[in-house]
């Protein structure tokens, strides 16, 4: 029997692999889940149309959401923060300044991402010691799994589809008018060194005899009440009538220890406290990046010795179209990314710069009201004109955390600490400059002093701590994830990537997952 721990993204895809090739798979979980009044009041929208929803019904889906001039603050699941609780008393860890968060939830922080997927160039994971063609098998398992929506635009020529039988979503009138304007300068953008399209997103776009497809309901950003948004949770579920499949809640691993050609996964009962431990073949471990950490040093009595966390620069910057959109409040659209503009220019960075582009929503709307205070009544002016952009950066070129096991009145915990890196703030500022120089092509134009640059971990794009090798030494993986000196454990999640570019990371964490699950299998 060979056992996961973790039921995130990278843990469903190395489950699908195992099982995809005959294996036996225990996947062990704390598995926190939405109150069941939540998840009553969810499903009494999905069994209605979006039409007929009333102002409250939209509000309870949001309302706690806070958004300013700044931003949009902890992200919620239908109003609810379950997938952030009980990691402070269950896994002790410390972040005073940063954005990074871990997660106990059945499906992990896939429950509130953005779903946005794109592959990495060749270029930006130089230092990998796999390549894209290693991967580009288990791309294509993980597009089949999250039911990848996108287009065959200009992002193809650097990020390959994956998906032939992918559609994208529909865009808003104001991602329309932005798309128009760029490929009226197509020929001079692809010469200044950018590629741009339609987002890519783990989104059902069609309906299927089970499920509903996207109906550009409005809401994505709190939560999509007919599942179409990707949720590692509902590959749990759908493995669940696998023959060789099972799945155990409530635990919480503390330590690994390798015996005999085995491996013994020790920890306790999340509701009682009951020590548990179970002996497996192999253990694959895809708890997120800091459980993780602290689950491995834990388990090699390491303390007060960092790991380097490695993250990817995110920043936030809103565009103001020359031209406005009318009647943004009440168009039917999706509120996740509408486009993504890729940018590769050497004297900008080193790596790909890849921007996420949204388009209005209920959201952007409250936090601009917020913005301008007492001439909140140009807001509704406002918000037919603007698009906020989401930036990120390779990590080479952004700041790393240290995270660090102490130990401290019987029970030990993970502190977390920035590592600054001054080039990742000249860097934003450079493609803010790259993005004023194209106004015109933008039919628009960035506001500077409206520039927020996030807080590392923010992005939730952080990993690398246990970076995969062609020769491990200490503190890294090889190939299979396997760290020096282990035999029978795997590690799966983004701890194992050995830098993180800009272009989103859960696709490759889950490809990378799946590649891992798919190449040991045939492994004693």
């Amino acid at each position: 029997m060979r056992y996961i721990i973790g039921s995130g993204p990278a843990g469903v895809a190395c489950a699908s692999a195992l099982l995809a090739r005959g294996q036996k798979i225990t996947m062990l979980d704390a598995g926190l889940e939405l109150e069941p009044a939540k998840v009553a009041f969810t499903r009494s929208l999905a069994a209605k149309k979006s039409t007929t929803w009333t102002a409250a019904d939209r509000s309870a889906l949001k309302s706690e959401m806070d958004a300013t001039a700044s931003g949009i603050g902890l992200k919620l699941l239908f109003n609810s923060d379950f997938p952030y609780r009980e990691t402070d008393d269950l896994v002790p860890w410390q972040a005073p300044g940063l954005g990074v968060r871990p997660s106990l939830a059945l499906g992990g922080l896939s429950n509130v991402w953005g779903a946005a997927m794109l592959p990495h160039r060749d270029a930006d994971i130089a230092d990998w010691p796999v390549t894209n063609a290693d991967l580009a098998p288990h791309y294509r398992a993980v597009a089949e799994m999250t039911d990848l929506a996108a287009d065959a635009d200009d992002l193809a020529e650097w990020f390959p589809l994956h998906a032939p039988r992918s559609s994208a979503l529909r865009t808003s009138e104001q991602a329309g008018m932005l798309l128009h304007n760029l490929n009226r300068q197509r020929e001079k953008l692809r010469a200044a060194g950018w590629r741009f399209g339609r987002s890519r997103l783990a989104v059902r776009t069609t309906d299927t005899t089970a499920a509903s497809g996207c109906g550009y309901c409005r809401e994505c950003m709190g939560g999509c009440v007919y599942g179409c948004i990707y949720n590692s949770a509902n590959t749990v579920r759908q493995l669940l009538n696998h023959p060789n499949f099972s799945y155990r809640r409530n635990v919480i691993v503390r330590t690994l220890r390798e015996t005999g050609g085995t491996i013994v996964i020790e920890g306790f009962d999340r509701s009682t406290r009951e020590n548990l431990a179970f002996t497996a073949s192999r253990a694959y471990l895809a708890a997120g990046v800091i459980p993780t950490a602290q689950i491995f040093l834990r388990s090699q009595n390491t303390y007060d010795r960092p790991l380097i966390l490695r993250d990817s620069q995110y920043f936030l910057l809103p565009l103001l179209l020359a031209r406005r959109a009318r009647d943004v409040h009440r168009e039917a659209l999706h509120t996740l990314s509408q486009l993504f503009i890729e940018i590769n220019q050497p004297q900008l960075s080193r790596h790909t710069v890849h921007l996420q582009l949204y388009s209005y929503s209920d959201i952007i709307g409250a936090a601009l009201e917020k913005s301008l205070g007492p001439l909140k009544f140009l807001a509704p002016q406002l918000a037919g004109r603007m698009i906020i952009i989401q930036g990120f950066l390779h990590s080479n070129e952004s700041a790393t955390m240290a995270m660090t096991l102490k130990a401290g009145n019987g029970k030990d915990r993970l502190e977390l600490t920035a590592v600054p890196q001054p080039a990742a703030h000249a860097t934003v500022k450079r493609v803010v400059r790259e993005l004023l120089k194209q106004s015109r092509a933008l039919g628009g134009m960035v506001v500077p002093p409206m520039l927020q640059i996030a807080d590392p971990g923010r992005s939730f794009h952080t990993g690398g701590s246990l970076p995969m090798r062609s020769q491990p030494g200490e503190f890294e993986c090889d190939q299979l994830g396997r760290p020096r000196g282990w035999s029978q454990l795997h590690l799966v999640d983004a701890s194992v990537l050995p830098s993180i570019p800009a272009t989103t990371i859960t696709f490759a964490a889950m490809a990378n997952a799946h590649r891992i699950g798919w190449e040991s299998a045939a492994l004693e």
